[in-house]
């Protein structure tokens, strides 16, 4: 009966201590504490060759004013570029080290997938087929956008349903063609499709009347009367017939390396929201008491270590670029030839609100 009662007594021991393993190995048991207050260390394969490369390559349009262009002087402009530099000062403090690759519709996600770029940052739309089939992540919005039609001034047109039986110019490989198809046969109108390889190409068919209408966002139709003979002969009519969100896209299987790019587009958007600029960064990081702002430029907290970047990559991007709404007002606004309003892009708190919001640093 000893050796019976002994055996019950081994067995009663060996079960207690395999309940507390378990519990110690189980997510929220005792065994996660001490993670859970250690800073997260960055293994993103991408950010090791980015830092081994010593320059970020990121895909850009290969020509879109107010966006992606070179200027008379060689120099990349616009409002992707901006957020291409910002990226390259976070992880270098330096916003010269990147390389930007221009990059067609149907090049850009091959690019990516290929390891040819790091980032797209080329106004390119978050959709699901994108993301759910074809293998990408969106770390983000930087710009909310829609597609709409831009004609001629002559033709005295109010609406794009005056449209029926039209001539119209889209670009191949983007999601304005489908749109259109769709808009078109939602409202039992005709049309008669100008396929052209690129934007480029659709507006220099537009310019050569080879069509009524050009289609593409909004954004890029101002782009592109910019640079029309006589641009004040040319309107965009008032509908907008899609949601077109444009953000950063990344190689899905690096979680980190998404996680950077999108709290470096972040950061941006928040310093709009705190009111920091470029040119009071520093002195908000000296001077700044409140903790938001202090989390933000590096001063309390690790949150860089967590990205794998030292703790002032979030002031050292804003030294470089500004903040979004520098960055917007340069490439896109009143200070740009596009001359466009903020309208969805505004800070979800301006007067009149729009659908830019920043998420927490904390």
């Amino acid at each position: 009966m000893r050796r019976g009662a002994l055996a019950i007594l081994i067995s009663l021991a060996l079960l207690a201590a395999c309940g507390e393993r378990r519990e110690a190995e189980a997510p929220g048991g005792r065994g996660d504490a001490p993670s859970a207050v250690q800073p997260a260390r960055s293994d993103s394969p991408t950010l090791a060759a980015v830092k081994r490369r010593g320059r970020l390559l990121c895909g850009v349009h290969e020509g879109l004013i107010g966006f992606a262009y070179v200027d008379a002087r060689g120099e990349w402009r616009g409002f992707d570029v901006d957020f291409c530099r910002a990226v390259a000062a976070a992880v270098f403090g330096d916003p010269d080290r990147v390389r930007f690759v221009p990059l067609t519709n149907a090049q850009r996600f091959e690019a990516l997938k290929s390891g040819r770029v790091d980032v797209l940052w080329r106004n390119t739309s978050w959709t699901m087929s994108r993301e759910a089939r074809d293998g990408l992540v969106f770390a983000g919005i930087n710009y909310f956008d829609g597609q709409g039609f831009l004609v001629r001034r002559a033709l005295n047109l109010a609406s794009a349903a005056e449209l029926n039986g039209a001539r119209v110019c889209v670009q191949a490989a983007s999601t304005s063609q489908p749109n259109l198809a769709d808009w078109f046969r939602s409202r039992g109108l005709e049309h008669q499709v100008v396929v052209a390889p690129n934007f480029e190409a659709a507006r220099a068919a537009y310019a050569r009347e080879d069509c009524d209408a050009l289609t593409g966002d909004v954004a890029q139709l101002a782009g592109a009367r910019t640079v029309l003979p006589n641009p004040e002969q040319h309107v965009i009519l008032p509908e907008i017939i899609s949601k077109e969100p444009l953000g950063p896209v990344v190689r899905r299987g690096d979680e980190q390396w998404a996680a950077l790019i999108r709290w470096t587009l972040n950061a941006l958007i928040l310093a709009e929201e705190l009111g920091v600029t470029s040119g009071n960064a520093e002195e908000r990081a000296r001077e700044a008491s409140d903790p938001e702002t202090r989390r933000l430029l590096g001063v309390e907290g690790e949150f860089g270590e967590a990205l794998g970047l030292s703790n002032d990559w979030a002031l050292n991007a804003l030294k470089a670029t500004g903040n979004y709404g520098e960055i917007f007002e340069r490439n896109l606004g009143a200070q740009s030839a596009l001359d466009l309003e903020r309208g969805l892009n505004a800070q979800w708190r301006g007067q009149p609100g729009g659908l830019i919001y920043a998420l927490p640093i904390r």
